[in-house]
Parts: structure tokens; sequence; C-alpha cells
């Protein structure tokens, strides 16, 4: 989980410093998209330990 989160604030950092953005828009979107992709992976492996 945390690697996806950590994969998903750095390529944001990255897309903004390329850009040269004065707010960190990719940083805050993909930020988000990657908790929740990490948060539906746990969920889902978790429901198919618990049949």
């Amino acid at each position: 989980m945390g690697v996806i989160i950590f994969a998903g604030a750095f390529g944001g950092m990255k897309l903004d410093q390329k850009l040269d953005l004065s707010f960190p828009v990719f940083t805050l979107l993909l930020s988000i998209i990657a908790l929740i992709l990490a948060i539906y992976l746990a969920i889902r492996d978790f429901l198919k330990m618990n049949p």
C-alpha cells in the first residue's frame, strides 16, 4: 500500500517540477488516485481471504 501511494506522490512531484507549476496539481491528483487504488486493492485482497 505504501509503495503505491509513494509512487503516486513521487510521480506527481516530478510532473509538477517538469511542468514548472506553482501549485502542486499533479502531486495532489496522483496522490489521491494512488490512495484510492491502494485502498481498493487492500479491500479486494481482504475479501478474497475471507470467503
